[in-house]
């Protein structure tokens, strides 16, 4: 069995797509540690690194997703931004429960797996329990199919819907933003576009724009009910 755990984990490596041709292998695996990600607006990002390095990153032009993860002083809430910097989708989510709590950082996404079952926890019914994955650690962690009521071992849970638009969308030019910070306030006037009045509608998101009405009053039949 051993053997067999370690054949599967080289032929899923061997599977890696760098994000970016001009990253080394090396460079890559210094992105997967802790940082702290602030947002700035919705597509900057001020980023303090555990060794007191501190930038601002710019991700307009670029696709990308956002995890506000689900833990106090954030959202609990996955949005995914184009390259105009505009939020099309949103979902909620579940993050990593205490003692695995999901690493904060601006990652390239380094390949993703429509079939995946983890060695390190298995599914109790014997299925795949990461499909339609979005891999940006070295480490393991993923937004993945799950129940995004569910804390994690550290990987991004997101519902079936969610986790399909997801994979359909990203490839390793995307990226994948971590913030232990909110991020809806800078966002209300998207979601109010793309449907939050929708019956299938995130929750939150529903909760949190009757409290913060946008600052456009949208007629309902214009919006696009993509939740």
């Amino acid at each position: 069995m051993r053997i067999f755990n370690l054949v599967a984990i080289l032929m899923l490596f061997s599977q890696i797509i760098y994000a970016e041709n001009n990253m080394t292998e090396a460079q890559i695996k210094e992105l997967d540690k802790k940082s702290k990600v602030h947002p700035l607006s919705k597509t900057k990002f001020w980023v303090t690194r555990d060794n007191g390095d501190q930038y601002e990153m710019d991700l307009l032009g670029k696709n990308f997703i956002v995890v506000s993860l689900r833990e106090k002083g954030a959202d609990g809430l996955l949005y995914a931004v184009d390259k105009d910097g505009l939020v099309w989708w949103a979902a909620e989510i579940s993050s990593g429960k205490m003692g695995h709590e999901t690493p904060s950082s601006i990652y390239p996404m380094l390949f993703k797996k429509k079939k995946h079952s983890s060695s390190e926890y298995e599914s109790s019914s014997g299925v795949n329990n990461m499909d339609l994955s979005l891999w940006f650690t070295y480490r393991g962690h993923a937004i993945h199919l799950g129940n995004p009521n569910a804390p994690s071992h550290g990987c991004i849970h997101v519902g079936r819907k969610g986790a399909q638009t997801l994979f359909d969308w990203a490839n390793t030019d995307t990226k994948i933003v971590i913030t232990r910070e909110r991020y809806i306030d800078f966002v209300r006037d998207d979601l109010a576009k793309v449907g939050y009045r929708a019956e299938d509608a995130p929750k939150r998101i529903k909760k949190y724009l009757k409290e913060n009405p946008p600052l456009e009053v949208l007629d309902i039949n214009e919006t696009k009910e993509l939740f």
